[in-house]
């Protein structure tokens, strides 16, 4: 199993490419079922969770080709409906096949998911909204059977007004790539506004769809006859960069990232200079200077546009070494605090009760074994060992290569002393 190795106490100076979003390209692989046209993709980044996604639309009969950071989707000749568990049991983002496939093709058998475990993410959202779409669901062995309703032999959603009486963002996603062949309007209420969202409704807009309203929270989606190829470039992934600013903040230094976002990272960008950093705009690159010790901030996680929660443990490994205390609560997963215990070993003084945790920041962490659980959770790890002193050794990096592309390059690139090993 491959682990990295980290030598803290360096500084992180230089330049930095910040990524496609992995978020945004999930669901819009999964587009690519809604036509039989070709649909290219750009700026689409190399991580586990893409090649899975890749591997289960190739079973379908999916065919792809990839060339660097472009690749090509052809679903002319899609033979399986079905997404397997042993494909699907480590990316929940798996489920977003089921929308695209019920509203094409009438059908759908897709697992139940797994991923990280991090919190109860309930699948039911999706079955409740393609339920009031008029399909037929059944849930046996531990797969969702989909079928839309029949008219004069043509397999068809219908149009239907959803309410999501809790904001997801796959729901979101997977139900407005469903709407896009429905027959008649939908009306997505209380629905996810994040920037993946937009970009998925970008996407399918260039491949024909009517769609208004997304990044706000009500989309209408009005159905059409058919989608049609496109050429799309996927969004830069804000939680990258924001990954990249904390991890310069927390270890000091002057970094620039470029192909990147600022207008989707404003509560990012507001805490870090709450924290004391230096943080200049330009076009699509972002700066960041920290020459002092960071202050501690507290955090609170919400749905877009509030604070998200993909950073709340990457701020977390700051507020170990900043200076004060800080408060980070936690709103969206009640079991997103599983990297405290790996922090206190290697020093940080955290006290959890429920959904809160108490940071009191110290001068220096002291480099030991850690164990990454969760994909955010591996970039926190990563950030305390770069300014814990000594060698820290982050095991289960699996984690981290589901979405972060090439992380050890990227911060060695930036003065990081850092390497991976078996």
């Amino acid at each position: 199993m491959q682990k990295l190795a980290i030598q803290g106490g360096n500084r992180l100076n230089g330049e930095v490419r910040i990524s496609g979003a992995k978020n945004a390209a999930l669901p819009i692989l999964c587009a690519g079922l809604l036509t039989g046209d070709q649909l290219q993709l750009g700026n689409v980044p190399d991580l586990n969770d893409i090649a899975t996604m890749r591997k289960l639309l190739l079973q379908m009969g999916v065919k792809i080709e990839v060339d660097g950071d472009q690749i090509v989707l052809s679903a002319a000749h899609v033979d399986k409906l079905e997404a397997p568990y042993d494909m699907v049991k480590t990316m929940r983002a798996a489920i977003l096949v089921l929308g695209p496939l019920v509203a094409r093709f009438g059908e759908a058998r897709v697992s139940l998911p797994g991923g990280c475990a991090i919190g109860s993410r309930p699948v039911d959202l999706h079955i409740k909204g393609l339920q009031a779409m008029g399909a037929e669901i059944h849930i046996e062995h531990g797969y969702i059977h989909a079928y839309a309703p029949q008219n004069n032999g043509v397999k068809r959603l219908k149009g239907a007004r959803i309410f999501f009486d809790l904001v997801s963002v796959t729901g979101t996603e997977n139900l407005m790539m469903a709407a896009t062949l429905a027959d008649g309007v939908t009306v997505l209420e209380n629905a996810a506004r994040e920037p993946e969202v937009v970009d998925l409704a970008h996407c399918l807009i260039a491949m024909g769809a009517r769609i208004e309203g997304a990044g706000s929270d009500t989309i209408t989606v009005t159905g059409v006859d058919r989608l049609h190829g496109a050429s799309y470039r996927i969004m830069p992934d804000r939680i990258e960069s924001g990954t990249f600013l904390v991890a310069a903040a927390a270890a000091g230094g002057s970094i620039t990232l470029t192909d990147t976002r600022a207008d989707i990272l404003d509560n990012v960008l507001e805490k870090l200079q709450e924290a004391g950093a230096i943080v200049r705009v330009a076009g699509n690159t972002i700066s960041l200077q920290m020459n002092q010790r960071p202050k501690a901030v507290n955090v609170r996680t919400s749905p877009y546009p509030a604070f998200p929660t993909d950073m709340q443990a990457q701020f977390m490994a700051m507020n170990c070494i900043a200076e004060g205390s800080a408060m980070v609560v936690e709103t969206i997963f009640e079991n997103r605090f599983m990297h405290v215990q790996e922090l206190r070993r290697l020093g940080a003084q955290i006290d959890v009760e429920g959904n809160t945790a108490v940071i009191r920041g110290r001068a220096q962490l002291e480099g030991a074994a850690i164990m990454a659980t969760d994909l955010r959770a591996s970039a926190c790890l990563v950030i305390a060992g770069l300014v814990a002193q000594g060698e820290t050794i982050v095991d289960r990096i699996y984690h981290l290569d589901r979405g972060y592309e090439h992380i050890e390059a990227k911060l060695s690139q930036l003065g990081a002393n850092i390497r991976r090993v078996t």
